[in-house]
């Protein structure tokens, strides 16, 4: 038995010495290796007619056989096919000098490139860009910006929630970036947020439950409705035009006291009324006002000495301005069709 199986192995190591081409590998890979016809295969079939002391020995000796010989056809195989491709570059030389194939690019997405804008145009007027988490709790979102238990906007049906108990959501808007900051943070604050929040608004032309926002603080000693309103002129005027006029008119909202309803005259009529304006010459754009004393009271910030004011901004309501697109829908769509315009 041991004669046989040393006869076997020199006779692979025979055959194995003659490969010098692919075929070559075929023909002694099927001679040894085929399932039904390999010389292993059929020398095992011999287990049947030896003694039961013999067939362990044997059986364990032709499985050596069996994996030196795998193991030294994989490496041939490799060997054979590394140099082919060397003889294939030697035959047919790679032209260095020749340009490469092009590689389309990309374009900036226009909420992306928006979003870009208005954080430099805060970072040039001394605020601090802050990256907020956009799963909150019910904390942050709701109740340490003054809305109460019955508020519509706290309703499962207007909210991504995680669990039954409610504690932790997808945000709603960036205004928690206002606790955020003035928690961790000493007045001077001046602090903005952008990024995506969350509601359960259906997908149209006008809504999506995804979108993107920009949420304004500034809190220290002395600050009023002024300094709010300057603020606003300043920042709407760069994003729209030099000559974009704004009023305020009274709004509501729980955590700002006094509120305000922001409008810039129609960048689309200038102000003389359209279809887009609705005639009237104006455009709401944004939500503001002076922070509410309670919200201060409960970021840990003394009211009596510190006021600020905060607004909240949709970026993809001024894209749609800025760029004319009338459908929000396209912003989500990847058509590069669409991205190549901007």
């Amino acid at each position: 038995m041991i004669d046989q199986i040393r006869g076997l192995t020199h006779q692979f190591e025979t055959d194995l010495a003659t490969i010098r081409d692919l075929d070559g590998y075929t023909a002694v890979r099927n001679k040894w290796l085929a399932r039904e016809t390999g010389l292993i295969t059929t020398s095992m079939k011999r287990l049947r007619e030896m003694s039961k002391e013999d067939r362990p020995a044997f059986g364990q000796a032709m499985n050596e056989l069996r994996l030196r010989a795998e193991d030294s056809l994989g490496r041939m195989l490799d060997g054979l096919k590394l140099a082919a491709r060397e003889q294939e570059i030697a035959r047919k030389p790679v032209d260095v000098t020749r340009p490469g194939f092009p590689y389309p690019l990309g374009w900036e997405h226009p909420i992306r490139r928006l979003q870009a804008e208005i954080e430099q145009i805060f970072v040039s007027m001394g605020f601090r860009i802050l990256d907020c988490p956009e799963v909150e709790t019910d904390y942050y979102n709701f109740e340490a910006l003054n809305m109460p238990r019955q508020h519509p906007a706290r309703d499962a049906q207007d909210t991504f929630y995680f669990d039954e108990a409610e504690l932790k959501l997808l945000r709603t808007h960036c205004s928690p970036v206002q606790i955020h900051a003035m928690e961790t943070m000493k007045p001077p604050i001046r602090a903005a947020s952008t990024g995506r929040v969350y509601r359960r608004d259906p997908f149209d032309a006008t809504h999506s439950p995804m979108f993107f926002q920009v949420d304004v603080l500034a809190v220290d000693e002395g600050i009023t409705m002024g300094d709010l309103k300057g603020t606003l002129e300043v920042f709407l005027k760069r994003i729209f035009h030099p000559d974009t006029r704004m009023r305020l008119r009274p709004g509501y909202f729980p955590f700002v006291e006094p509120g305000a309803e922001v409008d810039i005259s129609c960048i689309f009529c200038f102000g003389k009324g359209c279809r887009i304006c609705k005639q009237t010459g104006w455009i709401e754009i944004l939500g503001a006002g002076m922070i509410h004393p309670k919200v201060l009271r409960m970021s840990g910030v003394d009211d009596s000495r510190y006021s600020g004011f905060a607004w909240g901004m949709g970026i993809d309501r001024v894209a749609i301005l800025k760029y004319g697109v009338e459908d929000i829908r396209l912003f989500f769509e990847n058509d590069l069709r669409f991205l190549r315009q901007f």
